[in-house]
């Protein structure tokens, strides 16, 4: 089921278009806090978003900008503003389509429609994973936390991603060495300890402090 998250501070507009996409087996979630709309739409994880212009505090194009530093999602914007120029703008910060309010709903789901197909039928996205507020971008091999931009390792990101998919258990060494061997690297119980510590010195250089702890005699889990 895909999921849609909308950026819309219109409550009339946002629950309308809730209550039509649930009705077409979305999974829709909508932004509350528009002063920190970020925390909400990593914790959707979203296939794709809808995005107002005009809200509080910050615009559309400000959160457009903000997705786009960490994801490919496809992002549509809703806006009564339907000159020129904004339509440029919200080309130019990374947006996909625009849609001039009012609108008609089924024409905006076609669209919908035809933009998840295009995006996931046959180009392979981005996928971010996030634990504390860091950001691991699978495609780029990178972590973002806050200010910080951090390049991994071929086995720092194995590592890393292990434990974020499994952020809730504890990762035994030998699994985390089995998904090392996957890259071609001989990987024995130290080599594994010297990555994992070289790691940890990288996580702790961008603030990120007992990010990765250990088990003793099991493995690892993420604090």
């Amino acid at each position: 089921m895909y999921r849609i998250f909308i950026v819309e501070d219109d409550e009339l507009i946002a629950g309308s278009l809730q209550r039509h996409l649930k009705s077409w087996d979305y999974e829709v979630v909508c932004a509350e806090d528009f002063a920190h709309v970020m925390p909400a739409y990593i914790k959707a994880a979203p296939h794709l978003v809808l995005m107002d212009i005009k809200l509080p505090f910050y615009n559309g194009y400000h959160w457009c900008s903000e997705i786009r530093k960490i994801s490919k999602v496809p992002i549509i914007f809703l806006s009564s503003a339907s000159d020129n120029m904004n339509i440029v703008m919200a080309v130019n910060m990374g947006g996909d389509d625009f849609i001039a309010k009012p609108f008609d709903l089924d024409v905006l789901t076609v669209k919908i429609q035809a933009m998840l197909r295009r995006t996931y039928d046959f180009v392979s996205q981005s996928v971010v994973l996030e634990h504390r507020g860091a950001m691991l971008n699978l495609t780029e091999a990178t972590l973002i936390y806050g200010s910080e931009k951090l390049e991994l390792t071929k086995n720092e990101l194995r590592i890393l991603q292990v434990l974020m998919e499994n952020k809730e258990k504890v990762v035994t060494r030998d699994t985390l060495m089995t998904k090392l061997w996957e890259s071609d690297s001989y990987v024995d119980e130290n080599t594994l300890s010297v990555n994992v510590n070289r790691l940890r010195k990288k996580l702790e250089s961008a603030g990120l402090e007992n990010f990765i702890q250990t088990k003793k005699g099991i493995g690892y889990r993420l604090g």
